[in-house]
């Protein structure tokens, strides 16, 4: 997808979220340890605050600092970070920024914040009952995420063992396919892109009611799926 959509999105899922933030603050998160909805909003926030000074000020050691326990207040908060986000992304996408993963540019900090932002705003909706459907493209351009930057982050950090071989993600509904791993692919894992990203993410398991689908050698696939967590 190209920077253009994917701001698009970061919009609507930044509105999306904030919706969110009406209901109920102290419900728990489910997939993000202990924290309650107004935890994940003061991490979403201070995210956003984080990736705006990577662009606008060329670093990556910002701290945001802690959000407002009151709702009005938390809610403006919120929404100024992601105003102030928004802002420092309306421009050339290709432009230098600091980044923890190339490339080092605007457009990484687009793509990485629209993406968090998904898997978020579908957290906090979990949180409160009411998850609704990730669109089928942007899930599809978080898988490839996991496995073009999250993944490799997550081997270079020692979170998780270099894969051995390599497994095939097929997205029955866009018909995209993703290969994690060196080599021709030993299995392939077929299911929505919807469920893929979530899987990835750790907010579905694996043998969730038949929804995914094994070819190939389906214990040397799980082997890869389990080497470590391949998201933060």
């Amino acid at each position: 997808m190209d920077s253009s959509s994917l701001l698009s999105h970061l919009r609507r899922e930044l509105a999306d979220f904030r919706a969110c933030l009406d209901g109920d603050l102290s419900a728990p998160v489910e997939h993000c340890g202990d924290w309650t909805l107004r935890d994940l909003a003061e991490h979403l926030g201070g995210e956003n605050l984080w990736a705006a000074a990577a662009v606008t000020e060329g670093r990556g050691d910002h701290e945001a600092g802690t959000a407002p326990t009151e709702r009005a207040a938390l809610v403006r908060w919120f929404e100024d970070s992601g105003e102030m986000l928004l802002a420092a992304l309306d421009t050339d996408p290709d432009r230098p920024a600091w980044t923890f993963h190339p490339p080092h540019t605007v457009g990484f900090w687009i793509r990485r914040r629209c993406l968090e932002t998904l898997v978020h705003r579908w957290d906090a909706e979990l949180a409160l009952g009411t998850p609704r459907p990730l669109d089928a493209r942007l899930a599809g351009e978080g898988v490839a995420e996991v496995f073009d930057t999250m993944a490799p982050r997550q081997v270079v950090r020692g979170r998780a063992r270099p894969p051995e071989s390599a497994l095939r993600l097929h997205a029955t509904d866009t018909g995209t396919s993703w290969t994690y791993g060196p080599g021709a692919p030993v299995a392939t894992l077929t299911g929505t892109a919807e469920q893929l990203l979530l899987l990835l993410w750790g907010r579905m398991p694996l043998d969730d009611g038949g929804r995914f689908g094994w070819e190939g050698d389906e214990e040397a696939g799980r082997r890869l799926l389990t080497a470590g967590p391949l998201t933060p």
